[in-house]
Parts: C-alpha cells; structure tokens; sequence
C-alpha cells in the first residue's frame, strides 16, 4: 500500500480507503462488515469513511465497534452530517444546530473523542456559509474534528468557502469528496483545478461506479448473485450504470487491463490514482476477499499508451 499527503496537509492517508456506504449495517452481513475493515488494516489500508446518514447511524456503529481495537493513532477516520436524520425541521441541513448535534451523535456512535475529518455532505443553499463554517471551525478548535472536508460541493462554493475562511482565519477546507470514476468525470473541468489551487485534495467515491467497472456485469444476463444490481436494496444506486453502452465499454476495457497484466478493477482504481490531485479512491467490499484484489492498484501507474487507449475506449 502506498500513501499520499491529504490535499497540501502532513496528513497521510492510504491510496485506497475503505468505506461503509451499501456495504455496512443492513446491505452486508456484520460479520462480513467487521471481517472487511480487520482485513483492510492486515492490507495497509488506515483510512475509512462513513457518515451518520448510512443506516441511520448503524454503519457509524460497526465501523466504531471494530475500530475500538486498534490504537487511535493507526488510523484516519472521517463522517459526515447533512442528510435528514430525524422528521424534524432541525434534523437536516448544515445549521450551526444540526452540525454540533451531529458530530456529537456520531462521536457517541463511533465511541470516539474525534474524527479525522467531518465533511459537509452536500452543500445548504438554506443556511448561510458563515454559519456553517463557524460551527465546523468551533468543532475543530474543540479538538472534535481535526480536519475540515466539503461532500459534492462545486467549484464555486469551494471557492467561496476558502476565501471566506481565509478572510476571518477559520480553518480551511482541506478535502473534497466528489463522486469520480471512468464515467463520472465532471470534476476535472473546474473542481480539480480550484481544489489544486487552494491545496485542496480529492477523496472519490464509487471509483468502480458501484460495481460495474470490475467486470461483473455483462450484457443481457442476469445480475450475479449477491451482487449490488441482484439487491433491490442497492440495486438504484447501480442501475445507470448497467446500460449496454457502458457494458461494452467495460468488456473492451477489459482488454486493455488483460494486455497491462491486471485486472478491469485495478485498471480503474490506477486511472483514478493516476490524477495527483486525488488524495484516496475508496472502495466498499462485501467481504473481505474483495479487498485482496482492489489494494493492489496501489502504486500501479499506467504507461501513456495505456491511458491514450483508456480515453479512446471512453471517448468512443
């Protein structure tokens, strides 16, 4: 496993992460859960992400639960709050309010003093960016979180949110989490850029665009048993990927990775990492042998004719 600086900090964090999102607290068995994460530490994996939306807070409680057992210090562990928690008024958003509350719910769910990271999930058009800033700032200063990180925020609300944070010296932003895959790739126009700007790093989620680009789906077949397109529970989150365009795609992608000497996944983890902005790609597992696979496109770093063929596959 190799790692990287978070965006411009002295924070190192593995080039893959492990997250909780579809693979923990009520889409995996527990068991399989908790095997993943001790597995992930056995593979040099010391970054993990959750937040307080996934099962109503029963991933925060695995991920907690297994954490306990392992030195504070060994790892990097990041949430998030924004989503509706609750069917009140105040229990959504990025109010000063639901920020405090949040991250104090979450800190007693994981059984932690802090996180690493507390991530704005989505930005509040509802609430003033000031507000919200402060009370993450106060968070920090309280020694409750130790790094600040914004959730599919664009390139102008990041913008807006490091130069008001350098204008009343409130701790910056210094992580962004955006989607980002082979056929997601809206945040290399303009969020890339700002983020390199400020010292901003990227944290990816769905690098394998939940599933699809390990190869396992194909063409007119059913979805492979236990896999996320064959759960109804998961399958949404999925199904715009598994059109025949995007199938296709990966079946010639898988020629390219054959002739690198790697897998479909491995090559997709690479071209993520291959963007040196991009601090982490996390991955979910739903168990642990999936990990196996996936860790080993840290450090892979792909010739140019490889990417020109990859971009002419995707391009087409």
């Amino acid at each position: 496993m190799e790692y990287r600086r978070l965006g411009k900090t002295g924070l190192k964090v593995s080039e893959i992460s492990l997250g909780s999102w579809l693979t923990t607290a009520g889409y995996v068995e527990k068991e399989n859960a908790e095997a993943s994460i001790n597995k992930a530490f056995d593979l040099g994996i010391n970054f993990f992400d959750t937040a307080n939306v996934y099962m109503r807070g029963e991933a925060e409680k695995v991920v907690g639960g297994v954490l306990k057992d392992y030195q504070r210090d060994s790892y990097v562990l990041a949430t998030k709050a924004f989503w509706p928690m609750g069917e009140g008024p105040n229990d959504r958003g990025l109010s000063r309010k639901h920020v405090i509350e949040q991250c104090n719910a979450s800190l007693q769910r994981l059984g932690l003093d802090y996180v690493d990271i507390f991530y704005c999930h989505r930005y509040d058009k509802e609430t003033p960016l000031e507000e919200t800033l402060r009370a993450i700032d106060d968070l920090i200063r309280h020694g409750k979180v130790l790094y600040a990180g914004v959730s599919e925020w664009t390139a102008e609300q990041i913008s807006e949110a490091v130069h008001f944070a350098d204008k009343k010296l409130l701790d910056r932003i210094v992580v962004s989490q955006p989607q980002y895959n082979m056929f997601e790739r809206y945040i290399e126009k303009e969020v890339i850029p700002v983020s390199e700007k400020h010292g901003i790093g990227q944290v990816v989620w769905s690098p394998l665009a939940q599933g699809v680009l390990t190869g396992k789906y194909k063409i007119g077949e059913e979805a492979p048993k236990g896999s996320r397109a064959a759960d109804e529970n998961s399958r949404k989150a999925i199904s715009r990927h598994l059109t025949d365009e995007k199938l296709q795609k990966v079946e010639q992608l898988k020629g390219v990775a054959a002739e690198t000497g790697i897998s479909v996944a491995q090559l997709a983890l690479a071209w993520i990492l291959r963007q040196e902005n991009v601090s982490s790609a996390i991955v979910g597992a739903s168990s642990p042998d999936q990990l196996e696979e996936t860790v080993k496109a840290s450090g892979i770093k792909l010739s140019s004719e490889t990417l020109e063929n990859i971009e002419n596959i995707l391009q087409n």
